[in-house]
């Protein structure tokens, strides 16, 4: 007994003393700001390009001081930041964004276009080195910009002062220890930014009416941003409807009627940056059906239409955990989204070229692979095919999800999983 005790002594303090270490490193390389730094991105469908707009230092920084360095190997673009002249890696993150969507539209085979964007890193305490990546058709990431970054030069801008009062709809944890979100609002005028609460309150009961949301409500926060709009509502240009709102949300993004978007990256991030946060989370003041969500982008859906909470849960999957849409129709403008050849990096897809480091663990013995869509199957952790946009060549783990469709109430075992080790990743300290 008395070695048992021992043993569980010594694994507390080995604990203890690496997570003061990590926090220690934190304290080492980084200051409780944060760096945004916005520019842009621009090609078509074979060639991209990077160009530096400015910094932007913001009051707070929102995120993870335990897991520095991205291990997670989701998105298909990717920021490190290295120590000065040296190959030490002190902070990353995986991220996607519009223009990797757009590339794979038909309009990118014959344009090109420029998109602006953002990435926010922990605010460096010395000079750094800030290096830009894009993965390529084959998996592989391809360094696209390097910067030199000196946290004191006095081109670095301080962000814009707001006067919009800022309303907290979940939680007070620090933020190093909770998956920080902040609420949006787009086209709520402001006689209607009582409704703008409401509708964030919604949001709340539609996150944690789900697992594993709910199990882990004590480590979120949820934060809203008061910014009325000078319109009420979305535009929505096949109808020409045109609409000046708060951040520019649209339907027929990529001219698909329902995605709703916005390439107002800096009214976005003006906005946002007011607060801590992890996920940046847009609330469209709409009835007509619609919204998105990019990893470590942002997220967008209406809110009321009839499916608004069960587009609200799908969107955040993608932005938060990664995961990526199991259905397969034509509904989409995307033209060979996925190289069918090699592994995608969402945890909730698979081609079966390295499936050991997917769900294989999950999967029951006698369950063949791939799995025939049969009755006694339905409840099953398998291998579907058919997802990620593709009716051929690409599985997922379950006949139905809320990453297929809305059908169901559930996240599929696969994607809990996948969501679950998010939540731990940013709130594990």
């Amino acid at each position: 007994m008395k070695r048992i005790i021992s043993k569980l002594s010594l694994l507390l303090i080995i604990t203890a003393t690496l997570s003061f270490n990590l926090k220690a490193q934190y304290d080492l390389y980084f200051t409780d700001q944060q760096l945004r730094i916005d520019y842009y991105i621009f090609g078509n469908s074979d060639t991209c390009y990077y160009a530096l707009d400015k910094y932007v230092m913001e009051p707070v920084w929102g995120g993870t001081r335990k897991h520095l360095v991205d291990s997670l190997g989701y998105g298909d673009y990717l920021v490190e930041v290295l120590l000065h002249d040296s190959d030490i890696v002190i902070y990353s993150r995986g991220y996607c964004n519009l223009f990797g969507e757009w590339q794979s539209t038909s309009e990118a085979q014959s344009v090109i276009k420029g998109f602006n964007e953002s990435v926010i890193i922990p605010y460096p305490k010395e000079v750094v080195d800030v290096v830009f990546y894009m993965r390529n058709y084959d998996g592989v990431f391809i360094e696209k910009m390097r910067l030199n970054v000196n946290p004191n030069d006095y081109f670095i801008q301080n962000a814009p002062e707001n006067n919009y009062s800022v309303f907290n709809v979940y939680g007070d944890y620090a933020p190093e220890k909770a998956v920080d979100i902040v609420i949006l609002p787009d086209g709520y005028s402001e006689d209607e930014m009582g409704k703008f609460v409401n509708d964030c309150n919604f949001f709340k009961e539609c996150l944690f009416s789900y697992e594993p949301y709910n199990t882990y409500k004590d480590r979120f926060n949820i934060r809203a941003i008061m910014a009325p709009s000078k319109d009420s509502g979305i535009s929505v240009p096949a109808d020409d409807v045109w609409k000046n709102t708060a951040v520019g949300c649209s339907f027929y993004t990529f001219d698909s009627e329902r995605y709703c978007m916005s390439t107002n990256n800096q009214a976005i991030r003006n906005l946002a940056g007011m607060v801590p946060y992890d996920q940046i989370y847009i609330l469209a003041n709409t009835s007509k059906y619609g919204g998105g969500g990019i990893y470590n982008f942002y997220c967008v859906s209406s809110t009321d239409d009839s499916f608004s909470s069960d587009v609200i849960i799908h969107e955040f999957g993608h932005g938060f955990a990664g995961l990526g849409d199991e259905y397969y129709d034509s509904s989409t403008s995307y033209e060979e989204f996925y190289n069918l050849s090699i592994e995608p990096w969402e945890p909730n897809l698979t081609t079966l070229v390295d499936f050991d480091r997917k769900w294989k663990d999950m999967l029951k013995k006698k369950t063949p692979v791939p799995t025939p869509e049969e009755e006694k199957y339905v409840d099953e952790v398998g291998v579907f095919e058919g997802g990620g946009y593709e009716p051929k060549g690409m599985y997922r783990p379950k006949m139905d999800c809320l990453m297929k469709t809305f059908k169901g109430d559930t996240f599929c075992e696969v994607c809990q999983k996948a969501i679950e080790k998010m939540i731990l990743y940013y709130t594990e300290f």
